[in-house]
């Protein structure tokens, strides 16, 4: 009788990714899974904010640890897609993958040529690759210090692709990030520098549409890239560039901007918003979230690119499909750390 109280073994299932079986023990997530089984699989936040995972569940059923209906559009849904990272299975599943974007990333070696303060966390790194790296405006790399083997980070190219193999990143500091610190305060000029990409699906679609583009911190790096590319392509897009920061001394790049404006062929309206500014100084700009300045443009028809902290996008979103704006024409980079994926993975297994 005592053989009723024992206590039951979790299940653990199997995932068919691609044709290859990885067993998925009780609880982990589809990515976990194969990552911990050394499958190249497409990812990048892990935290269910930037879709670099989203794959087809072609059998098998799974419990999601996040609401993804604001990541993927409603056909993608209907078509069965999935994030892999958000992704628990409840049977055995088959799981269908795109690796195209990862066949066609490459890890080239470059050194630090460039250590620029921008704001007092934020450096500028320039770095000259031994051999260029073809890559669209929006996208972003991998990068691994030689001081620091194994902890590869994430970072948008700030830059369009150049033909003289020079790459740029804006690298705020992470409060205990090791990679992070070390650039804005080590002296890393001549260290070497692996860069591993390109990666993401955050570039600048085709289209007449007026563009909304609304960055946060360091996302800035990536809407600067698309702007720079679209004014050498001579794009004739109404733009609106929202700008959001702490205070006057978190301001940069101002100087890029104005050039943009300058040759941008069509309006282009610039629009920094000053979250924690002292009441008394000398702004006179917006103040508040970077949000609170959409219900106030015209936003119909348009399309949205959207860069940073993932709290600020999520309420970006809900606000320009309140105005308007379809989710189908709102893209977004949603700028994570290490810590997040950490929490996340965590959090996923304490479920």
């Amino acid at each position: 009788m005592f053989s009723l109280f024992r206590k039951r073994v979790p299940k653990e299932h199997w995932a068919e990714i691609n044709g290859e079986a990885v067993r998925v023990v009780h609880k982990e997530t589809i990515l976990h899974a194969a990552l911990r089984e050394n499958i190249d699989f497409p990812h990048s936040c892990r935290v269910g904010g930037c879709a670099s995972c989203k794959c087809r569940l072609v059998e098998g059923t799974v419990k999601e640890l996040t609401d993804i209906g604001y990541i993927l559009n409603d056909d993608e849904l209907d078509q069965g897609y999935i994030l892999a990272c958000q992704s628990v299975p409840t049977s055995d599943v088959t799981i269908e993958v795109d690796v195209t974007a990862q066949k066609q990333r490459r890890t080239v070696p470059g050194r630090v040529v460039l250590q620029e303060r921008l704001t007092h966390d934020i450096t500028h790194l320039k770095l000259q690759l031994d051999q260029a790296l073809n890559y669209k405006a929006g996208q972003y790399a991998d990068l691994t210090l030689d001081s620091l083997p194994g902890r590869a980070r994430s970072y948008s190219f700030a830059t369009p692709c150049r033909t003289d193999a020079t790459l740029s990143f804006f690298v705020r500091k992470v409060p205990g990030g090791q990679f992070s610190t070390a650039v804005n305060e080590k002296d890393l000029l001549g260290h070497t520098v692996m860069v591993d990409g390109p990666a993401g699906k955050f570039w600048l679609r085709p289209s007449d549409a007026p563009l909304i583009l609304i960055a946060g911190g360091s996302g800035l790096a990536p809407i600067l890239a698309l702007l720079k590319d679209a004014v050498e392509g001579q794009s004739h897009r109404p733009v609106t560039l929202l700008f959001g920061a702490r205070s006057q001394q978190d301001l940069y790049r101002l100087d890029d901007i104005r050039d943009l404006a300058l040759k941008w062929s069509a309006a282009f309206t610039f629009i920094p918003v000053l979250s924690q500014e002292a009441e008394n100084s000398d702004w006179t700009g917006a103040r508040g979230r970077v949000t609170d300045v959409i219900p106030g443009l015209s936003l119909q028809g348009s399309e949205a690119y959207l860069c940073g902290p993932p709290g600020m996008i999520d309420a970006a979103e809900a606000r320009l499909i309140e105005g308007g704006v379809s989710r189908t024409n709102i893209y977004a980079d949603r700028f994570t750390t290490t810590r997040d994926a950490l929490d996340a993975d965590a959090s996923a297994l304490a479920i």
